[in-house]
């Protein structure tokens, strides 16, 4: 029996200009940058869009999001996201720009065993962050929350420059982040390509996804045979929504910034 990887690994690296970068910073990044990172990372762009604060992309695991100092990137299935940081960091040296602080987190993986280096364990991917963060602070923290005998963990890795909290705040004030698991049959079944679809709009209109952040400019996919993603953006902040409907490995991502 198929199964997919539904739980997210997320990175978010804020970093400082410097004199010679460029003043749109990240978003200065060329398509072709962002293919090779992500190409890295072992996924791919499929959609993509745009407002005053920052870019947005739905990819074939989950989403990216490019602010002028800010980099968000999401990937879930087998993908491997850390691999894509040391060549982020070589790109953005050369827009003269550096680390400010990272997070990193996920929650516990359904398929653990599935997982290539280095995310065959949480020691092994804090190891890989510290090597490139490591400059950051005191070479950064690692966290396991939640208990081990009652279901999933939420696994983190944190490095800040000590001087960022007395030049500036985050370019993102608030992150909420739900993830769920073991999904309605019901409520799952509206995210499958099959006889009844319609459109990745009528999806997000008809399960209510289109209501969680009003008046959002809303960029969505339903994926064959199943599956569904979506970015919504407003303002300088943004919604994502990821969903793998399989009975076998159902799982579901909401995160408001």
């Amino acid at each position: 029996m198929a199964v997919f990887e539904g739980s997210e690994k997320r990175l978010e690296v804020e970093f400082w200009h410097g004199a010679a970068t460029p003043a749109d910073g990240l978003r200065s990044l060329s398509r072709a940058h962002l293919d090779e990172l992500l190409d890295l990372a072992a996924c791919k762009i499929i959609s993509g869009r745009s407002c005053p604060a920052l870019d947005a992309y739905v990819l074939s695991e989950s989403s990216l999001f490019v602010y002028p100092s800010l980099w968000v990137l999401k990937t879930c299935g087998t993908t491997g996201l850390l691999r894509s940081v040391g060549r982020l960091l070589e790109m953005t040296g050369r827009l003269g720009m550096r680390p400010r602080r990272v997070r990193y987190s996920r929650a516990s993986f359904l398929y653990p065993k599935d997982q290539p280096p280095p995310h065959s364990s949480f020691a092994e991917e804090s190891a890989v962050l510290q090597k490139h963060f490591g400059c950051l602070g005191d070479g950064g923290s690692a966290y396991v929350l939640g208990d081990y005998c009652r279901g999933m963990q939420w696994h983190v890795f944190a490095a800040e420059d000590p001087g960022s909290r007395l030049k500036g705040g985050a370019a993102i004030g608030t992150t909420i982040e739900l993830c769920l698991t073991g999904l309605d049959r019901r409520a799952a079944a509206k995210f499958f390509r099959d006889d009844a679809f319609v459109s990745p709009s009528w999806t997000t209109k008809s399960t209510g996804i289109a209501d969680l952040l009003n008046g959002s400019e809303i960029d969505d996919y339903v994926f064959e045979p199943c599956g569904y993603s979506m970015n919504g953006l407003k303002g300088s902040g943004f919604i994502t929504v990821h969903v793998t409907p399989e009975e076998a490995c159902s799982y579901a991502s909401v995160e408001f910034s």
